[in-house]
């Protein structure tokens, strides 16, 4: 298993084009957030935006619309029970679905409308609530540039695997039947692409919390979004994740992903600028 090295994040982030504009920067859409868990979503969308996400919209439910627009101003919002929101998804570069979603009956019939009306060109991030629905109801997948985020947990529902059992050898070989890129978060997070495997060398026990991994899925939104569906990008995502968590952790106990997210265009900004032979030092 190779480890993601610091000169392929900087391989990655690269200085924004002069001549751009938002929509380069990727379309990206966030669908979650019920009226228990509206957090998650805007927690996803936040990390989206400050990631570089160039128009983030969020599909969730109508009780949360207060809450983003006073949290996120710079996202749309639109309701997941609005009917024009398969009209929306068919506009969008990058996808994430599940954050916060639920696994009640609205949300398997969301989910199972969203895989129906995915093309693909366009990026699928299957997350939470998503993961344990497919796992739960054995759901026909779209044809897509899938990307998969479970935590351990999820994980073992999806693969089969019990968590004691979830070595890297076992998860690679059931990574390897699902279509897309696989991400199982954990203290060394692991990484399962379509040809090869690796694992994250940073982040602590300082991203034990709530959110943590709705964060993620915002960042790998947004880095697709601008870089592109490449190993390479997914991969520089999961190391930003936890790399600005820890630079949080120096000075704080825990690392609240409002926290990292606030830290993330600050970092992106310094490696963006550093020389290619002085990403290593970084």
């Amino acid at each position: 298993m190779k480890s993601i090295t610091p000169a392929l994040i900087r391989r990655v982030i690269r200085p924004r084009q002069a001549q751009s504009y938002k929509g380069t920067y990727g379309r990206i859409l966030i669908v979650g957030g019920n009226a228990r868990f509206g957090g998650a979503a805007i927690l996803s969308a936040s990390a989206a935006v400050y990631a570089g996400g160039g128009l983030v919209s969020v599909a969730t439910d109508r009780v949360n619309r207060d809450a983003l627009h006073a949290r996120l101003p710079e996202a749309m919002i639109i309701p997941y029970d609005d009917p024009a929101y398969i009209q929306l998804l068919a506009t969008m570069d990058v996808i994430v679905i599940g954050p916060g979603l639920g696994t009640e009956a609205f949300a398997l019939q969301l989910l199972t409308a969203t895989f129906a009306a995915i093309r693909p060109q366009q990026t699928l991030i299957i997350d939470g609530s998503a993961i344990t629905l497919v796992a739960q109801h054995q759901l026909t997948l779209p044809k897509a540039q899938l990307v998969w985020t479970p935590h351990q947990m999820e994980w073992q529902r999806l693969s089969g695997i019990a968590i004691a059992e979830q070595t890297p050898a076992a998860n690679q070989f059931a990574a390897a039947k699902l279509p897309g890129t696989v991400i199982v978060k954990s203290h060394r997070t692991e990484i399962f692409t379509p040809t090869d495997a690796y694992q994250n060398p940073v982040g602590s026990a300082a991203m034990a919390t709530g959110g943590s991994g709705d964060t993620l899925t915002g960042i790998i939104a947004a880095f697709i979004g601008q870089f592109g569906y490449h190993d390479d990008t997914i991969l520089a995502a999961v190391y930003t994740h936890s790399a600005v968590a820890d630079a949080v952790a120096t000075t704080h106990y825990v690392a609240l992903p409002s926290m990292v997210i606030t830290e993330l265009p600050r970092y992106m900004a310094k490696i963006s600028t550093l020389p290619l032979d002085e990403s290593s030092r970084h």
